[in-house]
């Protein structure tokens, strides 16, 4: 797939129908940062369970399988949880191994958005096996466009029953590219010899050093722990109006005036330092 919205909805699409449903996070890509292409495209509905600084628990799922087989509702087919989250937090195994289980023993399939998955595994020091195919995922959208590849993602069937079809739903999403050869080399580059970790690993630190950096401005307070390749903090307006127009960031929640800090693979020292000195200059 070129992006990880086609991603998500061909993989989903590949395993529901359209009286069938997608339970996914209130704070999830599916529910709000994907314009309404899940809905659009899978012609099923969303049923939105709140989450714990983007994670989800059994307890939060449990209540929208209620009434689940009265064929005036619509029928809970999926469980779909991004790691890492939104928030930049991640999921452990164990969290993620009682989900499946969860969703097995109720007739779900569990999904997985794992756009940042490479971020999660390397925040963990756990490889991408233990966090998917050991914890009982079913579907995975696994991307490396945010790791250091150019428009590539993929839907990886880790139970091969549940999406025997993925192939057309991918042609007929306009997803299969006369040239896929040359964006699907990018995964073999970025697997061998564990450039996904080192490129992930990478990221992470430099989010780690931005939070160490700011954590102590006046103005500025941190709202979920660092984890990843994320910081996200609130901060004062006069902060954010000074900072931004010189270096660009988003206002992940204009009410709370939180925003989202990320970094990436080729992100360096001097571009952190420099940026939690503008922060500091502006406090």
């Amino acid at each position: 797939m070129t992006t990880g919205t086609a991603a998500n909805v061909i993989g989903l699409r590949a395993v529901t129908h359209s009286f069938q449903s997608v339970i996914c996070a209130d704070t999830s890509h599916l529910h709000k940062d994907e314009c309404g292409a899940p809905e659009y495209f899978l012609g099923s509905k969303l049923l939105i369970a709140e989450a714990d600084q983007g994670k989800l628990t059994v307890p939060a799922v449990e209540p929208l399988l209620a009434d689940r087989h009265m064929v005036h509702r619509v029928q809970p087919k999926v469980l779909s949880i991004a790691q890492c989250t939104e928030y930049g937090t991640v999921y452990s195994p164990d969290e993620i191994a009682a989900l499946a289980r969860f969703c097995h023993d109720n007739g779900l399939l569990l999904h997985m958005d794992g756009a940042r998955l490479c971020n999660a595994a390397a925040g963990l020091d756990l490889s991408l096996r233990q966090l998917t195919t050991d914890a009982g995922v079913d579907l995975l959208s696994f991307g490396v466009t945010k790791n250091g590849a150019l428009a590539a993602e993929s839907v990886v069937v880790l139970n091969p029953e549940c999406a025997p079809d993925l192939a057309y739903y991918r042609k007929q999403g306009m997803q299969l590219l006369s040239k896929m050869r040359f964006v699907s080399v990018q995964f073999t580059a970025l697997l061998e010899d564990n450039l996904w970790r080192e490129n992930a690993l990478h990221a992470n630190t430099m989010a780690r050093r931005l939070a160490d950096g700011v954590v102590d401005i006046p103005g500025v307070e941190l709202v979920v722990p660092q984890q990843t390749n994320g910081v996200f903090a609130r901060v004062s307006e006069v902060i954010i109006k000074a900072v931004q127009p010189r270096v660009a960031f988003n206002v992940w929640e204009s009410a709370t005036s939180t925003v989202r800090w990320m970094t990436s693979f080729d992100t360096t020292r001097e571009d952190i330092d420099h940026f939690v000195k503008l922060i500091r200059l502006n406090a």
